[in-house]
């Protein structure tokens, strides 16, 4: 790709960082995961921080430190990563799809409570593409049902809703760092929370079971290899020094972005304010607009790929996929439905220059304008016919 979807920021600190422990000897449960660990926990503002070799591991050791299990029933958006449905069938529950609002595509709190039954024993709340949540009113239901709230925040580090960050809003909260993300350990995520009874299953089961890590063989329950290795950990601590001016320039060239496509009618910019909270920026993906079927975004984007232009589809629906199609749906989920199949992730990373900006968008609407103007022709090609038939006999 000439512009990629997106890159890794990676300077001479994370470099060094990374040599200086392999020139060690311990590379796994050392001294930087636990430095990685307080870093976390004292920058999202949580009692305690457990770090894991991915964000989906993280997700799962929520599910299972909160005893979901079979029969259980979880609240989940359908537009989201697969792994936040994945993680509760992992444990034999099921993941309810519930629908989306049309602005942030966060969760819609209206949809959640009818949703609601006897089985259901919590709500996961994703904050999409880093825009939070509606945090407040989905706490205010789960109070009120007595449900516990997991706030996937893979997408979302540094996010905030009133003045707080994410992931320690609920009862606990996950963060992803893949290459991807806003802040990358090459693979990994962190698990956290203010309760020091969860923090303890999580860091348990994440090493096989093991009650004491320095009891190598005594293994008190069935637990998982979902360690995180002190390589990741010294990436992590160093990305993690800079995230501010990381996450200010990410912002940045949002509003480049921005800037450029708000004049064109024919697309819908992602929000850029929400009135509770502070976005932290992971993708830019706008949205085609109503008169765009998902043949026409699928076509723009495998144009863009293949002119070297890196773009995607954030996301297809989970209750789309072929694993999920067989699991009934007990809402309608025509929101998630109507906007995800309009969606477009174009290039976005740290070092992106403004020239890669400018030529991304100026292809990016020369191919919806090309889309537009087929659209148009093929309407009035149908409509000729029924022009014809109303005129008046000669």
């Amino acid at each position: 790709m000439r512009i990629p979807l997106s890159a890794p920021n990676i300077n001479e600190e994370d470099i060094h960082a990374v040599s200086q422990v392999l020139r060690s000897p311990t590379l796994s449960l050392g001294p930087k995961l636990e430095e990685f660990e307080r870093a976390i926990a004292k920058y999202v503002g949580a009692m305690d921080a457990v770090a894991v070799n991915s964000g989906t591991s993280g997700l799962h050791l929520c599910i299972r430190a909160l005893g979901i299990g079979e029969g259980d029933e979880v609240i989940v958006p359908s537009f989201a990563f697969i792994a936040a449905a994945n993680v509760i069938r992992y444990e034999r529950a099921t993941p309810v799809f519930v629908d989306i609002e049309s602005e942030t595509l966060n969760l819609d709190p209206l949809q959640v409570e009818a949703q609601i039954t006897v089985r259901t024993k919590a709500i996961m709340v994703v904050h999409t593409f880093g825009c939070p949540a509606d945090m407040g009113a989905i706490l205010d239901i789960a109070r009120r049902h007595r449900l516990y709230v997991i706030e996937d925040a893979c997408e979302a580090i540094g996010a905030e809703y009133k003045g707080r960050k994410v992931g320690i809003l609920g009862d606990v909260g996950v963060f992803a760092f893949y290459p991807n993300k806003q802040i990358t350990t090459g693979e990994g995520g962190a698990v956290v929370t203010q309760d020091s009874r969860i923090a303890k299953c999580v860091r348990k089961l994440r090493n096989q079971g093991r009650e004491n890590s320095k009891d190598w063989f005594q293994h008190s329950e069935l637990g998982y290899n979902y360690r995180i290795s002190e390589i990741n950990c010294a990436l992590g601590i160093e990305q993690l020094k800079r995230i501010e001016p990381i996450l200010a320039r990410r912002e940045s060239i949002a509003r480049e972005y921005s800037q450029i496509l708000n004049c064109h009618p024919e697309l819908k910019i992602p929000t850029a304010i929400v009135p509770f909270g502070k976005i932290s920026w992971f993708v830019y993906v706008i949205r085609l607009g109503m008169q765009f079927t998902q043949t026409d975004r699928d076509h723009i984007v495998n144009d863009m790929n293949s002119h070297g232009i890196g773009a995607g589809r954030y996301f297809a629906p989970i209750h789309l996929q072929p694993i999920y199609k067989s699991l009934p749906c007990s809402s309608s989920l025509e929101v998630t439905e109507n906007n995800a199949s309009r969606t477009i992730a174009l290039p976005f990373f740290n070092r992106i220059q403004q020239s890669e900006i400018q030529q991304v968008c100026e292809y990016l609407v020369k191919l919806v304008r090309t889309a537009n103007r087929s659209l148009n022709e093929s309407h009035d090609v149908h409509a000729l016919p029924r022009r014809m038939a109303s005129s008046p006999s000669i």
